[in-house]
Protein backbone atom coordinates (compact mmCIF):
# COMPACT_ATOMS: atom_id res chain seq x y z
CA UNK A 1 0.00 0.00 0.00
CA UNK A 2 1.44 3.32 -1.06
CA UNK A 3 1.26 6.46 1.13
CA UNK A 4 -2.19 8.03 1.27
CA UNK A 5 -3.50 5.56 -1.28
CA UNK A 6 -7.01 4.33 -0.53
CA UNK A 7 -6.69 1.39 -2.92
CA UNK A 8 -3.91 -0.96 -3.90
CA UNK A 9 -5.27 -1.59 -7.40
CA UNK A 10 -7.33 -0.15 -10.25
CA UNK A 11 -9.85 -1.66 -12.65
CA UNK A 12 -9.32 -1.20 -16.37
CA UNK A 13 -12.17 -0.52 -18.79
CA UNK A 14 -12.47 -2.46 -22.01
CA UNK A 15 -14.81 -1.33 -24.76
CA UNK A 16 -18.09 -0.39 -23.03
CA UNK A 17 -21.11 -1.84 -24.79
CA UNK A 18 -18.96 -4.24 -26.81
CA UNK A 19 -18.08 -6.72 -24.06
CA UNK A 20 -19.61 -9.57 -26.07
CA UNK A 21 -17.26 -8.77 -28.94
CA UNK A 22 -14.08 -8.53 -26.85
CA UNK A 23 -12.75 -11.83 -28.15
CA UNK A 24 -13.30 -10.75 -31.75
CA UNK A 25 -11.68 -7.38 -31.11
CA UNK A 26 -8.73 -9.13 -29.49
CA UNK A 27 -8.06 -10.97 -32.78
CA UNK A 28 -7.42 -7.69 -34.60
CA UNK A 29 -5.24 -6.38 -31.79
CA UNK A 30 -3.30 -9.66 -31.70
CA UNK A 31 -2.39 -9.47 -35.39
CA UNK A 32 -1.41 -5.80 -35.02
CA UNK A 33 0.64 -6.73 -31.95
CA UNK A 34 2.50 -9.45 -33.87
CA UNK A 35 3.04 -7.12 -36.84
CA UNK A 36 4.55 -4.42 -34.62
CA UNK A 37 6.90 -6.84 -32.87
CA UNK A 38 7.92 -8.61 -36.08
CA UNK A 39 8.41 -5.53 -38.30
CA UNK A 40 10.27 -3.39 -35.77
CA UNK A 41 12.23 -6.34 -34.38
CA UNK A 42 13.30 -7.31 -37.91
CA UNK A 43 14.33 -3.75 -38.66
CA UNK A 44 16.44 -3.52 -35.51
CA UNK A 45 18.13 -6.83 -36.31
CA UNK A 46 18.76 -5.78 -39.91
CA UNK A 47 20.38 -2.49 -38.89
CA UNK A 48 22.49 -4.29 -36.28
CA UNK A 49 23.79 -6.96 -38.66
CA UNK A 50 24.28 -4.90 -41.84
CA UNK A 51 27.34 -2.66 -41.45
CA UNK A 52 26.30 -0.68 -44.52
CA UNK A 53 23.41 0.66 -42.42
CA UNK A 54 25.63 1.93 -39.62
CA UNK A 55 24.93 5.55 -40.48
CA UNK A 56 23.19 8.37 -38.54
CA UNK A 57 19.92 8.03 -40.47
CA UNK A 58 19.63 4.34 -39.63
CA UNK A 59 20.70 4.88 -36.01
CA UNK A 60 17.79 7.28 -35.59
CA UNK A 61 15.55 4.87 -37.48
CA UNK A 62 16.56 2.08 -35.09
CA UNK A 63 15.75 4.32 -32.14
CA UNK A 64 12.33 5.09 -33.64
CA UNK A 65 11.68 1.38 -34.10
CA UNK A 66 12.73 0.75 -30.49
CA UNK A 67 10.33 3.40 -29.16
CA UNK A 68 7.44 1.99 -31.18
CA UNK A 69 8.29 -1.49 -30.00
CA UNK A 70 8.53 -0.28 -26.40
CA UNK A 71 5.20 1.55 -26.54
CA UNK A 72 3.44 -1.51 -27.93
CA UNK A 73 5.04 -3.93 -25.46
CA UNK A 74 3.99 -1.60 -22.63
CA UNK A 75 0.33 -1.31 -23.60
CA UNK A 76 -0.70 -4.41 -25.51
CA UNK A 77 -0.24 -7.05 -22.75
CA UNK A 78 -2.81 -5.35 -20.52
CA UNK A 79 -5.14 -4.75 -23.48
CA UNK A 80 -4.91 -8.39 -24.59
CA UNK A 81 -5.32 -9.63 -21.02
CA UNK A 82 -8.46 -7.57 -20.66
CA UNK A 83 -9.95 -8.59 -24.00
CA UNK A 84 -9.06 -12.28 -23.89
CA UNK A 85 -9.14 -13.11 -20.18
CA UNK A 86 -11.30 -10.27 -18.84
CA UNK A 87 -8.41 -9.46 -16.50
CA UNK A 88 -9.28 -5.93 -15.44
CA UNK A 89 -7.41 -5.49 -12.18
CA UNK A 90 -3.99 -3.85 -12.20
CA UNK A 91 -1.92 -3.00 -9.13
CA UNK A 92 -0.78 0.52 -8.25
CA UNK A 93 2.87 -0.15 -8.99
CA UNK A 94 2.12 -1.78 -12.33
CA UNK A 95 -0.36 0.96 -13.27
CA UNK A 96 1.91 3.89 -12.44
CA UNK A 97 4.89 2.15 -14.05
CA UNK A 98 2.87 1.57 -17.21
CA UNK A 99 1.79 5.21 -17.29
CA UNK A 100 5.42 6.29 -16.79
CA UNK A 101 6.69 4.23 -19.71
CA UNK A 102 3.80 5.16 -22.02
CA UNK A 103 4.33 8.89 -21.52
CA UNK A 104 8.14 8.65 -21.49
CA UNK A 105 8.36 6.61 -24.67
CA UNK A 106 5.89 8.97 -26.38
CA UNK A 107 8.07 11.96 -25.53
CA UNK A 108 11.17 10.03 -26.64
CA UNK A 109 9.50 9.32 -29.98
CA UNK A 110 8.79 13.02 -30.32
CA UNK A 111 12.49 13.72 -29.79
CA UNK A 112 13.53 11.03 -32.28
CA UNK A 113 11.32 12.59 -34.98
CA UNK A 114 13.02 15.92 -34.27
CA UNK A 115 16.47 14.31 -34.53
CA UNK A 116 15.50 12.71 -37.84
CA UNK A 117 14.38 16.10 -39.16
CA UNK A 118 17.80 17.46 -38.21
CA UNK A 119 19.45 14.55 -40.00
CA UNK A 120 17.46 15.25 -43.17
CA UNK A 121 18.29 18.95 -42.94
CA UNK A 122 22.03 18.29 -42.69
CA UNK A 123 21.94 15.62 -45.41
CA UNK A 124 20.16 17.85 -47.94
CA UNK A 125 21.41 21.33 -47.09
CA UNK A 126 25.00 20.38 -46.22
CA UNK A 127 25.65 17.12 -48.13
CA UNK A 128 29.43 17.60 -48.29
CA UNK A 129 29.70 18.15 -44.53
CA UNK A 130 27.19 15.49 -43.51
CA UNK A 131 29.72 12.98 -42.18
CA UNK A 132 31.77 15.62 -40.38
CA UNK A 133 28.72 17.16 -38.67
CA UNK A 134 26.81 13.98 -37.78
CA UNK A 135 29.64 11.87 -36.41
CA UNK A 136 28.91 8.70 -34.44
CA UNK A 137 29.85 10.49 -31.23
CA UNK A 138 27.43 13.33 -31.93
CA UNK A 139 24.66 10.92 -32.85
CA UNK A 140 25.13 9.06 -29.55
CA UNK A 141 24.99 12.38 -27.66
CA UNK A 142 21.77 13.35 -29.46
CA UNK A 143 20.19 9.99 -28.63
CA UNK A 144 21.22 10.28 -24.97
CA UNK A 145 19.70 13.77 -24.76
CA UNK A 146 16.47 12.50 -26.35
CA UNK A 147 16.28 9.57 -23.91
CA UNK A 148 17.10 11.71 -20.87
CA UNK A 149 14.57 14.36 -21.84
CA UNK A 150 11.88 11.77 -22.39
CA UNK A 151 12.33 9.73 -19.22
CA UNK A 152 13.64 12.16 -16.60
CA UNK A 153 11.18 14.95 -17.40
CA UNK A 154 8.20 12.62 -16.86
CA UNK A 155 9.25 11.71 -13.31
CA UNK A 156 7.70 14.88 -11.72
CA UNK A 157 4.46 13.98 -13.49
CA UNK A 158 4.21 10.34 -12.37
CA UNK A 159 5.90 10.38 -8.95
CA UNK A 160 3.08 12.30 -7.18
CA UNK A 161 0.61 9.59 -8.28
CA UNK A 162 2.12 7.22 -5.72
CA UNK A 163 1.15 9.56 -2.88
CA UNK A 164 -2.36 10.61 -3.95
CA UNK A 165 -5.50 9.16 -2.42
CA UNK A 166 -8.02 7.75 -4.89
CA UNK A 167 -11.76 7.29 -5.16
CA UNK A 168 -13.08 3.98 -3.77
CA UNK A 169 -14.32 2.72 -7.15
CA UNK A 170 -10.89 3.16 -8.84
CA UNK A 171 -12.26 2.32 -12.29
CA UNK A 172 -9.98 3.72 -14.99
CA UNK A 173 -11.52 4.98 -18.20
CA UNK A 174 -9.08 3.23 -20.55
CA UNK A 175 -7.78 -0.21 -21.42
CA UNK A 176 -4.39 0.73 -19.94
CA UNK A 177 -3.04 3.25 -17.44
CA UNK A 178 -2.57 6.87 -18.42
CA UNK A 179 -1.72 9.88 -16.29
CA UNK A 180 -4.99 11.65 -17.07
CA UNK A 181 -6.98 8.57 -16.06
CA UNK A 182 -5.28 8.38 -12.64
CA UNK A 183 -5.72 12.11 -12.08
CA UNK A 184 -9.47 11.85 -12.66
CA UNK A 185 -9.72 9.30 -9.85
CA UNK A 186 -7.55 11.28 -7.45
CA UNK A 187 -9.12 12.85 -4.40
CA UNK A 188 -6.02 14.97 -3.77
CA UNK A 189 -5.07 18.36 -5.17
CA UNK A 190 -3.56 17.60 -8.58
CA UNK A 191 -3.06 21.21 -9.69
CA UNK A 192 0.69 20.77 -10.06
CA UNK A 193 0.27 17.71 -12.26
CA UNK A 194 -2.23 19.43 -14.52
CA UNK A 195 -0.14 22.58 -14.90
CA UNK A 196 3.09 20.64 -15.35
CA UNK A 197 1.52 18.49 -18.08
CA UNK A 198 0.18 21.51 -19.97
CA UNK A 199 3.49 23.39 -19.78
CA UNK A 200 5.49 20.29 -20.66
CA UNK A 201 3.32 19.42 -23.65
CA UNK A 202 3.53 22.99 -24.94
CA UNK A 203 7.31 23.13 -24.48
CA UNK A 204 8.00 19.69 -25.95
CA UNK A 205 5.36 19.06 -28.60
CA UNK A 206 4.80 22.63 -29.77
CA UNK A 207 8.48 23.56 -29.77
CA UNK A 208 9.53 20.31 -31.44
CA UNK A 209 6.85 20.58 -34.12
CA UNK A 210 7.85 24.21 -34.76
CA UNK A 211 11.51 23.26 -35.17
CA UNK A 212 10.55 20.38 -37.50
CA UNK A 213 8.42 22.78 -39.56
CA UNK A 214 11.27 25.31 -39.81
CA UNK A 215 13.73 22.57 -40.75
CA UNK A 216 11.49 21.48 -43.63
CA UNK A 217 11.10 25.06 -44.82
CA UNK A 218 14.90 25.23 -45.01
CA UNK A 219 15.02 21.77 -46.62
CA UNK A 220 12.52 22.88 -49.29
CA UNK A 221 14.59 25.98 -49.90
CA UNK A 222 17.69 23.80 -50.28
CA UNK A 223 15.91 21.40 -52.64
CA UNK A 224 14.71 24.22 -54.89
CA UNK A 225 18.28 25.43 -55.22
CA UNK A 226 19.24 22.10 -56.83
CA UNK A 227 19.37 22.49 -60.61
CA UNK A 228 18.51 18.92 -61.58
CA UNK A 229 14.83 17.92 -61.36
CA UNK A 230 15.88 14.33 -60.81
CA UNK A 231 18.04 15.30 -57.85
CA UNK A 232 15.20 17.42 -56.47
CA UNK A 233 12.80 14.46 -56.63
CA UNK A 234 15.38 12.18 -55.03
CA UNK A 235 15.97 14.63 -52.17
CA UNK A 236 12.24 15.05 -51.54
CA UNK A 237 11.63 11.30 -51.61
CA UNK A 238 14.01 10.86 -48.68
CA UNK A 239 11.77 13.15 -46.62
CA UNK A 240 8.31 11.80 -47.53
CA UNK A 241 8.32 8.86 -45.11
CA UNK A 242 9.54 11.02 -42.25
CA UNK A 243 6.87 13.63 -42.95
CA UNK A 244 4.22 10.86 -42.86
CA UNK A 245 5.58 9.68 -39.49
CA UNK A 246 5.44 13.21 -38.11
CA UNK A 247 1.88 13.74 -39.36
CA UNK A 248 0.63 10.42 -37.97
CA UNK A 249 2.24 11.09 -34.59
CA UNK A 250 1.18 14.71 -34.16
CA UNK A 251 -2.32 14.34 -35.62
CA UNK A 252 -2.99 11.45 -33.23
CA UNK A 253 -1.59 13.32 -30.22
CA UNK A 254 -3.48 16.52 -31.06
CA UNK A 255 -6.69 14.57 -31.67
CA UNK A 256 -6.41 12.79 -28.33
CA UNK A 257 -5.65 16.04 -26.51
CA UNK A 258 -8.58 17.91 -28.07
CA UNK A 259 -11.03 15.10 -27.35
CA UNK A 260 -9.74 14.75 -23.80
CA UNK A 261 -10.07 18.49 -23.14
CA UNK A 262 -13.18 19.43 -25.08
CA UNK A 263 -14.88 16.20 -26.14
CA UNK A 264 -17.15 15.64 -23.15
CA UNK A 265 -20.04 14.90 -25.49
CA UNK A 266 -17.98 12.44 -27.55
CA UNK A 267 -18.92 8.81 -26.69
CA UNK A 268 -16.46 7.36 -24.20
CA UNK A 269 -15.69 4.41 -26.44
CA UNK A 270 -14.17 6.86 -28.98
CA UNK A 271 -11.69 7.98 -26.29
CA UNK A 272 -10.69 4.37 -25.69
CA UNK A 273 -10.39 3.46 -29.36
CA UNK A 274 -8.23 6.51 -30.10
CA UNK A 275 -5.97 5.72 -27.14
CA UNK A 276 -5.51 2.16 -28.38
CA UNK A 277 -4.87 3.42 -31.91
CA UNK A 278 -2.20 5.77 -30.56
CA UNK A 279 -0.40 2.85 -28.95
CA UNK A 280 -0.16 1.12 -32.34
CA UNK A 281 -0.38 4.13 -34.68
CA UNK A 282 3.32 3.86 -35.48
CA UNK A 283 3.12 0.17 -36.36
CA UNK A 284 4.57 0.53 -39.82
CA UNK A 285 6.18 3.98 -39.58
CA UNK A 286 9.76 2.85 -39.21
CA UNK A 287 9.17 -0.23 -41.38
CA UNK A 288 8.07 1.97 -44.26
CA UNK A 289 10.94 4.42 -43.99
Amino acid sequence: MWPNSSSSSFLLTGFPGLEAAHHWISTSFFFVYILVVFSNGTLLLLIKEDHNLHEPMYYFLAMLAATELGLTLTTMPSVMGLLLLDHREIGNVACFSQAFFIHSVSFVECGVLLAMAYDHFIGICYPLRNTSILTNTRVVKIELVVLTRGFVSVVPLILPLYFFSYCPSCVLSHAFCLHQGNIKLSCADATFNRLYLVVYVVVIFVLDSLIIFISYVLILKGVLSIASREEQAKALNTCVSHICCVLVFYVTVIGLSLIHRFGKEVPHIIHIILSCLFSVSSTNESYNL
